[in-house]
This record gives C-alpha cells, sequence and structure tokens, in this order.
C-alpha cells in the first residue's frame, strides 16, 4: 500500500520487537510460555468443588502465577520443570470442563449441554473437530512460520466471512483426542514453527479442549489465541496464563453494524473489555479488517479507540483482503471489493489516529 524506506522498515521493527518482547523470547527458548509456567504454581481445589470455589481459587492463584512468571523472566538459569499434584493450569481445565455442561464460553451464554453432546450456536459439541493443521506463511510476518490449527465452528455470522466453510461447518473435519492434537503441536514447534496459532472458525468454543490439549504439550511454544473477540468474561480469565499472544480481531464500531452484518448484539462493549484484558495478561496484535463503506462507523472509531485505550505502539494489522464472500450480497454496501479510495483513507485515518505500528 506504502512504500517504506530502510529507515522506515527498522523503526518499524524496533517497535514490533518492543510490543511483542516477550513474545520473541519465548521463540528463542530465552523465556517459557505461559503455560508451562501455569502448570508449575500450585493450586489447592476438590474436582467436585463448586463453580464458585473454583473460581475464587483461580483468582488466588493469578496472584501467584503472575509472582511466579516475573520470577522466572527474570531468571538468567535454564528453568527445570516441577510439577505439583494440582496446578493452576489443571484448575482451569477443571474449570473449563464445568462450563462445557453449561456452555458459557462466548458472549452468547446458550447454557447448553455439550458433555451431553447437545449443540449450541456455534454447532459445536463434545468432541474436537478440526479443519486443518498445517505451517501457515500467510500471517503477520512476526509469526511465520506459524503453526496454525483451525478449528470448526464460529460464535458469529459474520455474512462476508471469508472461511465459512469452516465457520458455518461446510467442509469436512476430524476428530481429535487432546493427546493426538497436543502430538500435533509438538511437531509443529519441533519443525520449526515459531508459535501455536489456535484458529477456526473461532477457538472459543474449543476452550476445554485446548486446555485440555495443552495439558500433554511439554515443549516451549508460544500460545497465539487468533480470535474474533467475541468470548466470555469467563473464558478471558482462563485465557490469562495461557495465551501468550492475543491475536484479536476488532470488526465493528460502536453502532448496530456488527448486529446488522454477524448478528453479534453488543459487540462493542465485548470487543473492548476483551482487548483491555488482553493487554494486562499478555501481548497484543489486533487486526482490523476494513470494509467497504465502513470507515467513519468503524474503522476510524476502531483505530481511535487502539491508539487512546491500548497505546500508539500497539500492533495493528489493518487489513485490506476484503473481498464478497458467502452471503456478502445481502449486504448492499459489502457486495464489491475494497476500493483504492477505501486503503487510502484508512491509511490516513492510522495515521491520524497516531498508530505507530500498523501494518497492510
Amino acid at each position: 500500500m506504502r512504500i517504506t524506506t530502510s529507515k522506515d522498515a527498522n523503526s518499524e521493527d524496533k517497535l514490533v520487537k518492543k510490543s511483542l518482547a516477550r513474545y520473541f523470547a519465548v521463540v528463542a527458548n530465552k523465556k517459557t510460555a505461559k503455560f508451562l509456567i501455569a502448570k508449575q504454581v500450585t493450586a489447592e481445589f476438590d474436582s467436585d468443588n463448586s463453580l464458585d470455589v473454583l473460581w475464587k481459587c483461580h483468582k488466588d492463584c493469578m496472584k501467584k502465577f503472575l509472582t511466579f512468571q516475573n520470577q522466572m523472566d527474570k531468571s538468567l538459569e535454564s528453568n527445570t520443570i516441577s510439577l505439583p499434584e494440582k496446578s493452576y493450569f489443571d484448575l482451569k481445565v477443571r474449570i473449563a470442563e464445568k462450563m462445557l455442561g453449561r456452555c458459557s464460553f462466548c458472549n452468547r451464554r446458550c447454557g447448553i449441554n455439550r458433555l451431553a453432546g447437545n449443540l449450541g450456536f456455534c454447532e459445536c459439541g463434545k468432541a474436537m473437530n478440526v479443519s486443518s493443521i498445517f505451517v501457515h506463511l500467510g500471517e503477520e510476518p512476526e509469526l511465520v512460520p506459524s503453526g496454525t490449527v483451525f478449528t470448526m465452528g464460529c460464535t458469529m455470522r459474520c455474512l462476508h466471512c471469508q472461511n465459512w466453510t469452516i465457520s458455518q461447518w461446510k467442509k469436512t473435519s476430524m476428530e481429535f483426542t487432546s493427546q493426538e492434537l497436543a502430538s500435533e503441536i509438538a511437531n509443529l514447534r519441533l519443525g520449526g514453527c515459531r508459535n501455536a496459532n489456535l484458529v477456526g472458525g473461532e477457538p472459543t468454543p474449543w476452550v476445554k479442549h485446548w486446555l485440555e490439549t495443552f495439558q500433554y504439550v511439554n515443549v516451549n511454544v508460544p500460545v497465539v489465541w487468533n480470535s474474533n473477540s467475541y468470548y466470555s468474561q469467563e473464558t478471558a480469565q482462563l485465557l490469562a496464563g495461557f495465551a501468550d499472544v492475543y491475536l484479536l480481531d476488532f470488526k465493528y464500531g460502536p453502532g448496530d453494524c456488527a448486529e446488522r452484518i454477524s448478528d453479534a448484539p453488543n459487540y462493542w462493549q465485548v470487543c473492548i473489555r476483551n482487548h483491555l484484558e488482553a493487554k494486562k495478561h499478555g501481548e497484543l496484535i489486533v487486526r482490523v479488517l476494513v470494509l467497504p463503506g465502513h470507515l467513519e462507523c468503524c474503522t476510524r472509531p476502531i483505530l481511535n479507540w487502539i491508539s487512546q485505550n491500548l497505546a500508539p505502539k500497539t500492533r495493528v494489522n489493518l487489513m485490506f483482503q476484503y473481498h464478497p464472500e458467502w452471503r456478502a450480497s445481502e449486504i448492499k454496501e459489502l457486495d464489491c471489493i475494497l476500493s483504492k479510495r477505501d486503503k487510502t483513507e484508512a491509511v490516513k485515518a492510522a495515521r491520524q489516529a497516531g498508530l505507530m505500528n500498523f501494518i497492510t
């Protein structure tokens, strides 16, 4: 979109490394992935405890986790993993198991008993369904080569969805056990991937399955939570101490666009809450998909909010890959490709917002 000089490129490279400093350290095995740290934090709980009791324990463990992570990050010595009988990570798994019986992983809170095989809005059930597992070279530069796992189903209904065959279960999928998927994750990392990129569809319906999977992962690999951001407060708490990088979509502004186009009521409030939580507990890359005709209602308010509430140096991917897919023709302004003017004005809006660490 724009010509970048070598001086610009060097400046951008420094900003990326600074905004994702811990991630790069884990990639280089100089620091430890959060899930491995969480496995070393002792948790005292009974599996039969109520969710309220388990959540109280989770809150207490989070404080211990932060202290322990800080100690490990400062240590120059090789960290030897010592596993307690019950860990903070085990506690997360147990909470997620209980949540699956009355599903509330996404903001819709269907309350469906997926343990019994019932399906909610996302149509995800009891068994983990995977569309594909591969080395992705088309993600943000700092992520590639990325070890991506695309899961089925989604918590939104974007009429312009680029991955609609996955999100709407129109593609054949494979069932995986936690042990099988853990082996795939380890092989991707040992094969040279920088991270484990959990994507879809949408990873949110599979929080319980992802946590179970990483119980069996023992390689040091940063976890990238690649999400539409439409997840519940409980899911945000479970992700804290699990996700190293939050690769979050920011799709719509504060108006009615999210509900009209993606059947996602209250999206703006949910999205800003989860971005703020992500900033507290990990490192952020924010994806903003530029839509035709949505500069003033969506793109500009989003970019301004990011700059004012996350930081001007937040890593942002201003995405120009939109093209009409699935049912986009039902929305008049979306039944076209992105124009050159759309792109130019979006870049101008990012600069006017004061964003310093964005790519297109």
